[in-house]
């Protein structure tokens, strides 16, 4: 896998996080573990328009439908820093 820029997994202030397509089985596959996108390092949730929750991945800059975070996961995954690190890791 190469390396993604941490600059381009940010989106800019123009982009909307609404407007990223939405990840298909393409990429995501069938989880039943604790290895689904919840637990993902790069899963982030955002309030949308109207505060409705809009969940991304930000290794693949997409949408993940409501559910979905809970059961599915991508070759990506990778186990969160706070748990890779402990909690806090920046005080260390």
């Amino acid at each position: 896998m190469v390396p993604v820029p941490i600059s381009s997994l940010v989106p800019s202030r123009s982009d909307s996080l609404e407007d990223w397509p939405y990840l298909d089985q393409e990429v995501l596959v069938s989880s039943r573990s604790r290895k689904v996108c919840l637990t993902c390092h790069w899963f982030r949730h955002h309030a949308g328009m109207n505060c409705i929750p809009v969940l991304t991945c930000q290794l693949h800059q997409g949408l993940l439908a409501h559910g979905e975070h809970l059961t599915r996961r991508c070759q990506g995954w990778t186990d969160d820093m706070a748990r890779q690190r402990g909690w806090a890791p920046e005080v260390a």
